[in-house]
This record gives structure tokens, C-alpha cells and sequence, in this order.
């Protein structure tokens, strides 16, 4: 995962503190944006396992603080839900200026109300999908039911929410009455997923049937079955993410099928103009993505032409020594061949102290794993440097190039 820290400014000019992760094997075809939960911050484990999930398969997800809350500016005591969804619009804004209009919109609980009110001012958003979100805002008050009496008559009262202690005004509250989450549902008319849990003892799955019944098609619901509210367990959080992902392809601009180079030969490299150092590959019957690291100018999205040759010795050393034992009926459990390229000078260099007396190098380091004596694994040692390719890098050979049509 290529995980970036970013900042940005909302409609007030106070700056908000974000996380943005990419793939690390290619550009986003879509960007996501995700709105986290009342009172939480984008670094709860869930949102991070959902993210994961969606730049494995190609996103891009900004996931950032709501004013007040985490790393970003302001006062959490006056902020309200109105103020959550001119946050998104942001963050919205930002991606547009900076990488590419976010089309998806993902919010977890009252995130969730945020995302759906947020796509009714966001054009590029074409998807949206919801976790355990309340059918309505005014949800919220349940959660401060012990301190709403002290906050209509003193205009505001400490409330402790999950062990911390949050300032809420009676501002909060009138802008909670102000919103009509099934009126801007049925005026969506945009692509919804709904993912609930029934044992969600926080937000009740009857939330995302109101909210259900209020949208037009189309719109979806996943069941979430045995989840709590905050998806504390991992297995959960990652389901999520891939739900969401795979639904998304039905309703995004995503390029499935990359065309892929056609040879008669081992392998074959295509390149095109615009593509820098990400070569795409056909190595036998795999595709594969080849590149150059990102100091020398490539993007990092597969490995390097050398480590690809180093990436053979260790596949080669690997296959020939365990063929080997099987053979004697050795007891190696598993075998570990690691392996680096560079120039240095050879071993038995007479002229060390010229640079040009260095020759290409690869460090091999072999890790044994079993019931095997000394004596097994000197003659060990002795096999990998009979394997094919060792014995390829060692002897003489040629290079027949021509041009072709």
C-alpha cells in the first residue's frame, strides 16, 4: 500500500488531515472517499483494513479527519453534522485540484448520513455505499440521551462517548432537527449499497430498512451478520472492503481487461510512450508488471529488470534443492533463497582499487528448515550452485537480436 499523509482546507480555512492510499501496482482507476464514524477518526482500524481491501483492487481512498477530531484543526464543540458534510465537499474539492474527482463515497455510521447528503452537492460521485448508518441524523441523540436535558438548558454539557469526553452545544442539535435523510434519499438517484448488521446494537438494523424503502433503485443490502457497530474484528472490516469493490464495478469506469502482449516467444515486454518504466508483461503463460524504482524515475508498480533476474536465481535455487532431498528422502520442511544484485569488486580481484575491475554480483543467502545433519547441508549448498540458472549466469552466453515486423 503507498500511503500519503495530506492536507487540505475546509470552507472555513481550518486545515484537515487526511491519509491517502494507492495501489501499489498501478495508477487508481477510481478514487474513493471515505467519512468515518461519529466522534472516531480516520485511523480506526476498520477504516484502515476497508481501505486496504479497496487499493487492492485498484482505488484510491482518502480517508481524513472530520474538523476537530484526530490531527485536524478547530474545536469539536463546534462542529455539528451540517459542518461533516461541507468537510466532505472538501475533501471532494482537494482530490479534484490534486489526483482525480472522487466517484465513490463511502461512510461508516453517521459518516454514512454524511456521504448521502454529500453526493446530493458532489456531481463526479456515481456510487455510494453505507455501513451501519442511521436513517436519520437525529440518531445521535440516543447516544446522549443522559446529557440532553443539561444541553437544551445550559446550551452545551461534556459528554463522555467510548471513555473520552466531548463538548456538545445545543447547536448541534437544532442542525441534527434540520436534516431529512429519507427526503434526500428518494432525490438521490444514484447507486446505493446498504452493509448492516444485524446484531448491530448501536444502530439498529432497522435503520438500513428505513433507508432502504426510501431509495430508488438501484440500491443494494449486504448483511453483515455477527459485525458489531465499530467491525472490531478484522475478518469483517476486510469483507467490507471487498463488498464494496466488487459492487462498485457495476456502476464505475474501471478497466477490467488490460491488454495484454501477444508472443510466440518465453516472454515478452510491451512499452508505450506514455507509460514511463511500467512495462506489462507476459512471462509464459502469466502477466505480470515490470518498472523501474521511483528515484530513477519509474513508478515502482512491479519489480526491476535486475530484480527479476535475482527473482529467478532464488525461484531456481529453491526448486533445484528441494528437488534434490525429495529425491534422497531428506527431511527439509522448507527452504528460503535470498538473493540481491549489484557491482563489486570479484574475489579474487588483483585490482581492487579500480572501479572498473568491479563485475555484476548476486548475493545469495540459502535459510534451511528441517531435520538435516551438517553433512546434508554442506552437500546442500554444493546443489544450488548446480541449478540452471546459476549455471546460465556463470557460462558463456549470447544475446541473437533482430528486428521484427
Amino acid at each position: 500500500m503507498n500511503l500519503q499523509k495530506v492536507t487540505f482546507q475546509n470552507k472555513k480555512g481550518q486545515t484537515l488531515v487526511g491519509r491517502l492510499e494507492l495501489p501499489v501496482d498501478r495508477h487508481p482507476h477510481n478514487f474513493a472517499l471515505f467519512a468515518h464514524c461519529f466522534t472516531c477518526n480516520k485511523n480506526l482500524l476498520a477504516v484502515r483494513n476497508i481501505g486496504k481491501a479497496l487499493t487492492s483492487n485498484g482505488f484510491g481512498v482518502l480517508r481524513f479527519d472530520f474538523t476537530g477530531l484526530g490531527e485536524s484543526d478547530g474545536d469539536f464543540s463546534d462542529t455539528n453534522f451540517s459542518g461533516n458534510v461541507a468537510d466532505l465537499v472538501a475533501a471532494s474539492d482537494f482530490l479534484a485540484r490534486q489526483y482525480q474527482a472522487p466517484s465513490l463515497l463511502i461512510g461508516h455510521s453517521l459518516g454514512g448520513a454524511a456521504v448521502i447528503f454529500a453526493a446530493a452537492e458532489i456531481s463526479s460521485v456515481k456510487a455510494i455505499a453505507t455501513i451501519g448508518a442511521p436513517s436519520n441524523p437525529t440518531h445521535v441523540k440516543h447516544l446522549l440521551k443522559s446529557n440532553l436535558e443539561e444541553i437544551k438548558s445550559n446550551g452545551k454539557a461534556v459528554v463522555n462517548l467510548s471513555g473520552r469526553d466531548f463538548t456538545i452545544k445545543k447547536q448541534f442539535l437544532d442542525d441534527l432537527n434540520t436534516k431529512s435523510l429519507p427526503e434526500t434519499v428518494k432525490k438521490l438517484r444514484k447507486p446505493l449499497l446498504l452493509l448492516h448488521s444485524p446484531q448491530d446494537d448501536t444502530v439498529g438494523i432497522k435503520n438500513a430498512e428505513e433507508i432502504y424503502v426510501a431509495a430508488h433503485h438501484p440500491k443494494s443490502f449486504v448483511s453483515l451478520d455477527g459485525a458489531d457497530h465499530l467491525l472490531s474484528n478484522k475478518t469483517d472490516s476486510l469483507y467490507v472492503g471487498k463488498v464494496i469493490s466488487g459492487w462498485a464495478q457495476r456502476y464505475l469506469d474501471i478497466e477490467i481487461e488490460i491488454a495484454q502482449p501477444k508472443t510466440k516467444h518465453d516472454v515478452v515486454a510491451s512499452l508505450d510512450a506514455d507509460d514511463g518504466f511500467t512495462t506489462q508483461m507476459k512471462v509464459g503463460s502469466h502477466y505480470m508488471t515490470a518498472d523501474e524504482p521511483i528515484d530513477v524515475g519509474g513508478s515502482d508498480f512491479g519489480p526491476s529488470p535486475y530484480e527479476l533476474v535475482s527473482a529467478g536465481l532464488s525461484a531456481c535455487t529453491a526448486m533445484t534443492i528441494q528437488m534434490y532431498v525429495r529425491r534422497k528422502g531428506w527431511k527439509l520442511e522448507n527452504v528460503e533463497v535470498h538473493t540481491s544484485y549489484g557491482k563489486e569488486h570479484a574475489v579474487d580481484c588483483e585490482n581492487c582499487e579500480s572501479e572498473v575491475s568491479k563485475i555484476d554480483t548476486f548475493q545469495r543467502e540459502i535459510r534451511l528448515q528441517g531435520d538435516l545433519d551438517e553433512k546434508q547441508k554442506a552437500r546442500i549448498m554444493e546443489i544450488a550452485d548446480k541449478c540452471p540458472v546459476h549455471r546460465t549466469l556463470h557460462s558463456e552466453t549470447q544475446i541473437i537480436t533482430k528486428l521484427v515486423d
